[in-house]
């Protein structure tokens, strides 16, 4: 009989850490905090086998589970000698959910379960806490109401309000249990006119459709949403956590909480979180009521603070990382209830690795392990500038000061709704959402915000995590605010006293940093990061931030076994990227350069040409510049490899529509109107991707390969001579076919020795190309008899693969991913697809290097900076990635990970 159902209790545990993948993170975690002496309430957890199960089996379970969970009951019922549902000494239990990747705020969660009319008695002859008992039914009404049944939690708290409005009450824990207890017959008659039928009595039916309702939210929109933002895939599902209630409303001696055990936005070695006394979990995360700072707990309760503390070094020594922990006192008995790695900004993860290190609490390799490559872009984040602040102070342009949830300075305009946000932006706005707190359906907003502003909730809200992971700024539970949703504006009581009412498209800025709103725009700068590697106005020895990236970025490439290059077209870019770790160039777009104003009426005039001659004409002005453009990008690279693609897109892109820019060629070339117009209308495709581009141009036109050639190897001899090494690679774009490659090769190669001839010097260089075409990859055995090098292009891959138009495949490709046609679990373009445009670049490196064995492979497409993608070019035996110069930290990290996952 295969096995469903782990217990945990009593000091000991039947899972560990190292089973998330069927326990998920919580349960794993429970199972080993118990293991190791932590005060952790008994329970089990329900495997990820079961949610798989349930789904592929029309929403039903295994036969067997019933009795299992039946004996997991008993088994704490004896650990704790009460019984669930026993009238006289009842047993109460939590229902969490928990998945093998940490999903803050996605799964639903039932509190209190087992209470009903008939337990309830026997409750309070345990606690002699009336208000205890009615104050814990109203929350499990409410839960399972909204949870379970899918009731709108607004109804509840409009009955709630209702009643407090009648007595007279400011809060909640002004209610005496008299009127709890009317709260509770409220809250059964509103239950029982929504859902139809009056609220479930028997406790094991309301595990049932608890258990029902965490496996349902697995595929909740927001869940899945979370899971495809944050590219989560290959789980079997949620794990269901069922654990004994310890309760944090029991007044004054009892309270709960959320700690990290270091600050998760700063990276400070500081017991860092929340808490709030008489109260139960989701009063702290739901943002209901502004919670404690966890220092004061000190003074409230000292015994227990110093437990906890305690606690806290125990976990960070076990996990090796920093931890995300929930407590809950009862009655002064300190209870944990869950522990998981903290998520972290981009500053924490860097500082918090390089600190534990020093400490020996943790190795390099396991440190690096926990900074996810995309991280790194949080130190990069721009910051207001200095004077722009301070004119923003003396203008008394702040609005308030409140919580900084997440890192980074940004502007926008105000909006009040998830929805609106998507609009505006989509219209091409940016925009700040505003919300009294964001819930997990804010999650599609919130991703597309230039910031967050939330009136309630602490730094462990579902606003500061989920921003916190996103890396956008966010400012959270600032009280000042009064939101109102209904007119679309709300009102901010200033320092002053002073109120000022703002509406959706009114700009604000927020510092996720210092915590403080500002009315209107405020302009930005660089991190301290790009201010001393990029701009040089900060000194390395003035930021530890700074220090702290230089720690990880030596650690990555120590342990990295393939190789980072950028993806760059101008020696700006180049230089950028070289200070960033890059280790040559992976692709320069020569056509990039044809852009620029002082070319760009040679470049049309080349494609208007009507004869060969004319067009050499128009080249040979093209070619100081092309040439010129190299020398600054060999210059830059000083020694590094540098790929160069020549020409690759088609030529009417280059060529005018709009009668101003007709107008400008007219006068620049003395080309006439109708020439251009006739031109326009010739190279006109219908499917321009699909058509004469790369490599097809070239054979079409010698002449344009044989100006660009002459450019790359005039520039690689000019700079030899300056003493600089050079090693160019000329790159073909788009061959399918070995006999296009041959063609070129037999051009460049005869022109090349006789520029060495004319420059009386070598330089040792590489002819290769670009697998882009599935045909090329195919064959790559054939191309391989050409080619030095292979440079695989996997946007143009991806795209003939599919048979997708990269330009307009984006609306689709979202409604692929949508959980009710479930076709995508990423894009393709963002991710590379292993098993379909992945399968033809694993055939072509083992057909390429069958031919050549010492053929050098890289990718140079969007692919070659997202840490799954690189894994992936790693494993098959790429020699490098290339990547935008700002995607090169993520790469080098990246690299580093799949070489210590090896």
């Amino acid at each position: 009989m295969s096995k469903f159902v782990y217990f945990f209790g009593g000091g000991k545990g039947e899972g560990s850490k190292e089973m998330k993948a069927l326990l998920g993170g919580k349960g794993a975690n429970l199972a080993e905090m118990t293991s190791i002496g932590l005060p952790v309430p008994p329970g089990f957890t329900i495997s990820t086998e079961v949610c798989d199960y349930y789904y592929k089996h029309d929403n039903t379970y295994p036969p067997e589970l019933d009795t299992q969970i039946d004996e997991a009951i008993a088994r704490v019922e004896k650990v704790m000698g009460r019984k669930f549902g026993d009238p006289e000494n009842p047993l109460f239990f939590s229902v969490r959910s928990g998945a093998a990747q940490s999903m803050p705020g996605m799964m639903d969660t039932v509190l209190n379960l087992g209470m009903n009319e008939e337990t309830l008695p026997g409750f309070i002859r345990l606690t002699g806490n009336e208000r205890l008992a009615w104050d814990s039914y109203r929350r499990f009404i409410n839960m399972f109401g909204s949870v379970v049944m899918g009731l709108e939690h607004h109804h509840f708290e409009e009955v709630f309000d209702g009643l407090k409005k009648e007595v007279g009450a400011e809060v909640d824990t002004d209610l005496t249990a008299e009127q709890l207890k009317e709260l509770c017959s409220r809250y059964s008659a509103l239950y029982e006119k929504h859902v139809g039928k009056p609220f479930p009595r028997e406790p094991r039916m309301q595990l049932l459709h608890s258990v029902d309702a965490v496996f349902g939210s697995w595929m909740k929109p927001s869940a899945v949403t979370y899971r495809r933002i944050n590219r989560i895939t290959g789980l079997l599902g949620t794990a269901v956590n069922v654990q004994t209630m310890v309760f944090g409303n029991m007044g004054e001696t009892s309270g709960t909480g959320v700690a990290f055990t270091r600050d998760p936005a700063t990276g400070e070695n500081v017991f860092y979180g929340e808490f709030l006394m008489n109260a139960q979990g989701e009063d702290v995360v739901s943002g209901i009521r502004t919670p404690r700072e966890i220092s004061e707990l000190g003074s409230e309760m000292p015994d227990n603070y110093k437990q906890l503390l305690d606690v806290r070094q125990t976990l960070e020594k076990h996990y090796k990382d920093i931890q995300d922990l929930e407590f809950t006192i009862e009655n002064g008995t300190l209870f944990i209830l869950q522990t998981r790695n903290g998520k972290r900004t981009g500053f924490a993860a860097f500082r918090i690795a390089v600190e534990m290190v020093e400490e020996g609490l943790t190795t390099p390799q396991e440190a690096l392990k926990q900074i996810e490559p995309d991280g790194v872009t949080h130190l990069l984040v721009r910051l207001f500038e200095p004077k722009a602040l301070a004119e923003a102070r003396k203008e008394g342009r702040r609005l308030a000061k409140a919580l900084n949830a997440g890192p980074g300075a940004a502007s926008g305009e105000v909006v009040f709704s998830a929805d609106r946000a998507e609009e505006m932006v989509n219209s091409g706005k940016k925009v700040v959402l505003c919300r009294t707190e964001t819930s997990p359906d804010d999650i599609h907003g919130m991703h597309v915000s230039e910031g967050i502003l939330t009136q309630r909730g602490g730094m462990t809200s579902h606003a500061a995590v989920v921003a916190r992971q996103i890396g956008t700024p966010c400012v959270a539970g600032c009280s000042e605010l009064d939101i109102d949703y209904g007119n679309l504006s709300m009102k901010v009581k200033k320092d002053d006293g002073r109120t000022v009412t703002l509406k959706e498209g009114d700009v604000i800025s927020l510092d996720g940093i210092t915590g403080e709103v500002f009315e209107g725009p405020i302009a930005t700068m660089p991190s301290e990061v790009i201010q001393v590697l990029i701009d040089g106005t900060m000194k390395a020895e003035e930021s530890k931030t700074y220090q702290n990236y230089v720690k990880i970025m030596e650690w990555a490439n120590e342990f990295k076994k393939i190789g980072v290059r950028t993806n760059a077209d101008t020696p700006r870019d180049s230089d950028y990227a070289v200070r960033f770790g890059a280790e040559g160039i992976g692709l320069t777009r020569t056509e990039h350069m044809f852009f620029g104003e002082d070319r760009i009426a040679f470049m049309q005039e080349m494609i208007l040409a009507e004869n060969e001659e004319t067009r050499r004409a128009a080249l040979e002005k093209l070619l100081p510049f092309q040439r010129e453009d190299f020398i600054g990008i060999f210059r830059a690279m000083d020694g590094y490899p540098v790929t160069i693609r020549t020409l690759d897109p088609p030529l009417h892109e280059f060529v005018p529509h709009e009668e101003k820019a007709i107008a400008r060629v007219v006068e620049k070339t003395g080309i006439p109107k109708e020439k251009i117009l006739a031109a326009a209308e010739r190279l006109h495709e219908l499917n321009p991707m699909l058509g004469h581009r790369g490599v097809r141009l070239s054979v079409t036109y010698p002449e344009i390969a044989e100006m660009q050639v002459r450019a790359i190897m005039e520039a690689a001899c000019i700079v030899k001579k300056e003493g600089i090494d050079v090693k160019p690679e000329i790159m073909i774009p788009l061959v399918g076919h070995r006999g296009e490659l041959r063609f070129i090769e037999k051009i460049a190669r005869p022109l090349i020795e006789k520029i060495f001839e004319e420059q009386e010097i070598k330089v040792d260089y590489l002819f290769g190309t670009m697998i882009e075409v599935p045909r090329g990859a195919i064959t790559a055995d054939k191309v391989a008899e050409v080619a030095e090098f292979f440079s695989y292009g996997t946007n143009d891959l991806t795209q003939m693969t599919y048979g997708f138009s990269r330009d307009d495949a984006g609306p689709f490709i979202q409604h692929y991913q949508k959980k009710e046609v479930g076709i995508f679990d990423t894009d393709p373009f963002a991710v590379i697809d292993e098993e379909g445009v992945g399968f033809l670049v694993k055939l072509g490196i083992e057909r390429g290097r069958k031919t050549r064995p010492d053929l050098k492979i890289g990718i140079c497409g969007e692919h070659g900076g997202e840490p799954n993608s690189v894994k992936f070019c790693a494993r098959v035996g790429m020699n490098y990635v290339s990547c935008s110069p700002r995607r090169v930290p993520v790469a080098i990290i990246a690299a580093a990970h799949a070489a210590l996952e090896e």
